[in-house]
């Protein structure tokens, strides 16, 4: 009971850092046209520094990973929340574009550390059966963190613009401290040292996505990839296209981004499960990429805020059920392949989340529309091949049981 209570703890610790890091992701997304504004700087230059964050994430997390093996769980997080709060103060005081790209770079870096850390100290305190729990957890404060952080971020932009970035960065501190002072090192299970062992013949994350096309769940990286670029490319424009188009103030554009959240992370909470064993993975997939592509085009023809309020509800709604749909397909895919397969996941994600904002930002440069209508586009093809995919499995699935019988 004691040691349970322990690893409550520690679970308690990790759950905020990694909210605290995902919290502060989302601060920027309301505050963005004001910076726009103050600034000069156009949509393309937008999208780059959204990009610029995932891009170093994408880059150092292996490498990150492996120093967590190395040095402790614990001095990685300590030193990542310490990026963490330098980039989100820099943010605050950046009087350039120049700044805010080491910021968001610096942001990315400060990910990259304490996410693999934050994964490895939840597995090495957790059994096989608390596993799933425990993952669950650190998933859902990362869920929480990105629906509360553009909700504090518009709210606390009501007392000046930059007061959200130093709020960050005093709390980035206040949990290193924490962690440093509280969080005990823990200690790799032999499971999670035969794993990183074996990673070690992979860990070229260039080779990783090269031959990625080879494995059977490779459709879901697919689809992972086209899901982050929509959702990157939905939110990374959302505020400046109502803000263009319907003058919508910071507080606006967060009341309408947290509700939306609020409601997906209730619905996986609630029903999610009851929805995958109703319809199944495939079929969950392609109707939520079908929603999500059709209501992201009924943004441009709707007027008000209470009509864009129930549109992006239904985006969002449609997206949060997609995204734990598609990581269960990829689960059951995975086999004994779980810490290799969430890698790729990861990566398809941040290329998703890299190459989204980018041409978000230089389309709306041309017309404030065309985001919309190439992210319309993309997830309805995606819909179409998710339906080519699903029928070949069905077809997959008749031969090999008509075989069966005629060998039985």
């Amino acid at each position: 009971m004691a040691l349970l209570l322990k690893n409550q703890g520690a679970l308690l610790i990790l759950m905020f850092n990694i909210f605290l890091v995902f919290t502060g992701i989302g601060l920027v997304i309301p505050i963005m046209p004001k910076y726009m504004e103050s600034l000069g700087i156009t949509g393309g230059t937008i999208g780059l520094l959204v990009a610029a964050f995932s891009l170093t994430q994408l880059l150092f997390s292996p490498i990150a990973g492996r120093w967590a093996d190395s040095f402790g769980r614990k001095k990685i997080i300590v030193i990542g929340l310490v990026v963490f709060a330098i980039s989100e103060v820099m943010f605050g005081i950046a009087n350039s574009p120049v700044l805010l790209f080491v910021s968001r770079l610096l942001g990315g870096i400060s990910a990259a550390l304490i996410m693999p850390a934050v994964m490895a100290y939840s597995a090495d305190v957790t059994t096989n059966e608390e596993r799933a729990a425990g993952m669950g957890y650190i998933t859902a404060a990362i869920t929480t963190g990105f629906i509360i952080g553009p909700g504090i971020g518009g709210y606390i932009a009501e007392f000046g613009i930059r007061v959200p970035f130093y709020s960050a960065g005093i709390a980035g501190l206040i949990a290193a401290c924490i962690t440093l002072l509280i969080l005990k090192e823990s200690k790799p299970t032999e499971e999670s040292l035969a794993d990183s062992s074996s990673e070690k013949q992979r860990s070229s994350l260039l080779s990783q996505l090269m031959y990625s096309y080879r494995e059977p769940y490779f459709f879901s990286l697919i689809i992972v990839f086209v899901m982050s670029f929509g959702l990157a490319n939905f939110e990374t424009i959302f505020s400046l296209f109502v803000d263009h188009k319907f003058g919508f103030e910071p507080k606006d554009i967060a009341f309408i981004i947290t509700f939306g959240s609020i409601a997906g992370a209730v619905v996986q909470l609630t029903a999610f499960s009851w929805i995958m064993n109703r319809f199944g993975e495939k079929r969950v997939i392609s109707i939520c990429l079908l929603f999500a592509g059709l209501f992201i085009i009924l943004t441009l023809f709707v007027h008000g805020f209470w009509m864009i309020f129930a549109v992006t509800f239904i985006v969002f709604l449609a997206i949060d059920i997609l995204r734990p749909a598609i990581s269960t397909q990829m689960s059951m895919l995975a086999k004994d392949q779980q810490g290799y397969v969430a890698g790729l996941n990861s990566a398809f994600t941040s290329l998703g989340n890299i190459a989204g904002p980018i041409v978000a930002g230089f389309l709306f440069d041309i017309d404030i529309n065309y985001p919309y209508g190439l992210a319309c586009l993309i997830l309805l093809i995606c819909f179409v091949l998710s339906l080519g995919v699903k029928n070949r499995n069905l077809k997959d699935a008749k031969t090999a049981s008509s075989q069966a019988s005629i060998h039985g």
